[in-house]
């Protein structure tokens, strides 16, 4: 798969994952609609796809519960996602957390600090 048609695949999968968790389609009591998909990295062949999610809450374990309820559905995911969209191959999906973002604000504050 060349690099454009992988990153068109990455936003897909992206943006309807998005669109599960805002609009509840997932009906797991761990994931909630506080969390956005930040990041999906497809490999070269689409067979799978890594999905990175972060939360608006400040809890790191509910974050950790999230990814263990969006695990135990990813199955229903994939199934949602190959009913959605046409693809030869519909991805197995790996979720991961993603702390980047709260690591940047508690970086950005300690250096606000450090320049007071």
């Amino acid at each position: 798969m060349d690099q454009i048609r992988r990153r068109r695949l990455e936003e897909l999968i992206r943006e309807e994952i998005s669109r599960m968790i805002t609009f509840g389609e997932i009906k797991d009591p761990r994931v909630n609609s506080f969390l956005s998909v930040t990041r999906v990295e497809a490999a070269q062949d689409g067979s799978h796809a890594k999905v990175w999610v972060s939360s608006l809450e400040d809890e790191e374990s509910r974050l950790d519960e999230a990814i263990t309820g969006l695990s135990h559905a990813a199955g229903f995911i994939q199934a949602l996602l190959a009913k959605r969209v046409r693809l030869r191959l519909t991805p197995v999906l790996t979720f991961f957390p993603d702390r980047g973002i709260k690591e940047g604000f508690e970086i950005s504050e300690k250096l606000k600090d450090l320049l007071k």
